[in-house]
């Protein structure tokens, strides 16, 4: 059925990953000019924003559920290219509504690429290894986050915004590649089907208290990712940096994060999950506390702000592997709580940093935000830990 081998499928998977994220981060640089072309105000931007986060984001388990119960994989061969043309296509929107159905619907196939992508790692490869695939899939989400603006950016330098769907052509190709490859074929759905999968319900997931738990712990640290993600360009800014510089420190807190999202699915693999979540998390909070108590561009300042990133988003590989394990038939939904819901719970706490903002400073706001984490790691540390069967015969 599968037409590579295991290093070429989850390559693959986590391209696909890349191509989600990647187009996701499209809109923040193409608002300044469609508004322009649809005369929209700023509260109207907001609000598209607003639309494609919900969309992406905070269905992801609903999606989730869906593809664990049915087979959907094939679909992969249509949404993946949809997702760059949709959004390469909002040059071409003549109107407000029609620019918020496409927004809408790439929200839709972002929040189907993710969890299906990830329910497919354990068909491409060896469970006991899926710490590592997990990484390899999450970093390459990571890795498109941050080059899209690049991207954008000089690509709108030398062309007009209706030459956008050249951009587009990753995608398209990317898809001819699952079908190559065989990837489209894979079931999405639990390979054993038991008496009992029909009584699992939506509610009994959200029933069991670790799965809330660790919702919560990575929601809370995702409400620090998101603040930190979306306000530092500003602080910079206020502390007299060019744009340039500003976008700098941006890239490198999204290549620390990169980094850590590759390296923990491997340490959480070699020292255990839950161990690795709380001991990066708990390094999150001094080199994060010390930035935006020196909010500048030295040497000292850039270090602590990619060992935040890096530390910030280790976790994240490991809370898939143990939610999966505490939800085994419904590997999507995990991957949809972890990689959606909780960003759609982070972008709240992104909300309440901004109130916070315009009363005590926006400074004092994101030094406050770090507080989560911390509410996090006691969290975790309280969430009962679910091995796998294979890593306690192999001696893990």
């Amino acid at each position: 059925m599968l037409n590579c081998g295991t290093k070429t499928g989850i390559f693959c998977l986590s391209m696909g990953h890349f191509v989600a994220d990647y187009y996701n981060t499209f809109l923040p640089v193409l608002l300044p000019f469609i508004m322009v072309k649809l005369d929209m105000s700023l509260t109207m931007c907001g609000v598209l924003v607003m639309v494609l986060a919900f969309m992406a984001s905070t269905i992801q388990p609903f999606i989730g559920y869906l593809t664990d119960r049915h087979n959907s994989s094939h679909l992969l061969l249509a949404v993946i290219p949809l997702c760059g043309l949709l959004i390469c296509m909002a040059g071409y929107a003549p109107n407000k509504m029609v620019l918020f159905l496409l927004c809408a619907l790439l929200g839709l196939t972002i929040a189907f690429i993710h969890p299906v992508g990830s329910a497919l790692l354990s068909k491409v490869g060896d469970i006991k290894n899926m710490g590592r695939y997990m990484s390899f899939y999450i970093v390459g989400g990571n890795f498109g986050c941050a080059v899209a603006p690049i991207v954008v950016m000089y690509f709108l330098d030398y062309f007009d915004i209706q030459a956008l769907p050249l951009l587009a052509i990753p995608a398209v190709l990317l898809g001819g590649v699952f079908y190559v490859t065989g990837l489209y074929k894979l079931p999405s759905a639990s390979a054993k089907k038991s008496d009992d999968i029909e009584d699992v319900s939506f509610l009994k997931i959200f029933r069991n208290r670790s799965v809330v738990m660790l919702n919560a712990a990575m929601g809370l640290r995702c409400c620090t990712h998101v603040s930190v993600s979306t306000f530092l360009p500003m602080i910079m800014l206020n502390h007299g940096y060019s744009n340039m510089m500003s976008g700098t420190m941006l890239s490198v807190f999204l290549l620390g994060s990169a980094m850590g999202g590759f390296a923990g699915g491997e340490l959480g693999d070699r020292f255990g999950h839950k161990k690795v979540m709380i001991a990066t998390l708990s390094l999150t909070i001094l080199p994060l506390v010390f930035f935006f108590m020196n909010p500048a561009a030295g040497l000292g300042s850039i270090l602590a702000l990619f060992l935040g990133g890096f530390f910030l988003q280790a976790p994240q590989p490991s809370s898939i592997v143990w939610t999966g394990r505490l939800m085994p038939k419904y590997i999507g939904v995990a991957s949809g709580m972890m990689m959606g819901l909780c960003f759609g719970l982070g972008s709240m706490g992104a909300a309440l940093t901004a109130l916070l903002g315009d009363y005590i400073g926006l400074e004092h706001a994101l030094l406050l935000s770090i507080l989560p984490v911390a509410v996090s790691v006691l969290l975790t540390m309280q969430t009962p830990y679910t091995r796998a069967p294979q890593l306690s015969r192999a001696g893990a």
